[in-house]
């Protein structure tokens, strides 16, 4: 009786130990913001930071740049943010000046292989790139049926996905190359665009 009793103890003074080392966050607007994801110091895992401003749940990139947080999945910890404005006068996107996203190695966040990117305004050079540049290009469809993307026809746009061979802690624009892009998650040929998923997919590694 005694040795369960112990065991009981043991097995209440772990709990009671994780309850204290991480509690919930509170809601952000209308996220929930799930373990190991953490909003401030008292909360979840620091190493999984995000950010409540003003009720919106954002990702700071490494260059400081925050992204808006539109769904969290917990279960497959993986979560998608908003891809950056795209500037109409000009077609660059609004993270031009940092480089696009970049994410620090040093976290344990990494871009999904589940993102299909589409560059904007590229230079020629990108023709002979491994990229899709044709006119087959989803890139083409975004720039001819979206408002936001209207601003960057009659220039050159390509299209990847974003595999396991590729950086998984950068998509890259710049002058000189392609200033702006855009994503769309889990990307189907045969989608209308009008159900596209515009987003990027980012997943965490789960803490030990």
């Amino acid at each position: 009786m005694k040795n369960i009793m112990n065991t009981l103890f043991f097995i209440f003074a772990l709990f009671f130990q994780a309850a204290i080392a991480s509690p919930a966050c509170p809601k952000c607007g209308d996220l929930e913001v799930p373990f190991p994801l953490s909003t401030n110091a008292n909360c979840g895992d620091s190493r999984y930071r995000v950010y409540c401003h003003h009720g919106v749940l954002q990702f700071k990139s490494s260059g400081g740049f925050y992204y808006n947080i539109h769904s969290i999945d917990p279960n497959a910890s993986k979560l998608i943010i908003s891809p950056p404005q795209i500037n109409k006068g000009s077609c660059s996107s609004s993270d031009l000046y940092l480089g696009g996203l970049r994410l620090d190695e040093s976290l344990p966040f990494n871009i999904s292989t589940h993102n299909t990117v589409m560059l904007l305004n590229c230079s020629d050079n990108l023709v002979f790139s491994p990229l899709n540049c044709s006119v087959n290009s989803p890139c083409r469809q975004f720039e001819e049926k979206t408002e936001e993307g209207n601003g960057c026809r009659n220039t050159l746009c390509c299209s990847y996905l974003k595999d396991s061979a590729m950086t998984a802690h950068m998509i890259r624009v710049r002058v000189g190359g392609c200033t702006a892009y855009t994503s769309v998650v889990n990307f189907k040929a045969a989608d209308s665009i009008e159900t596209w998923n515009y987003g990027i997919e980012l997943q965490w590694i789960s803490p030990n």
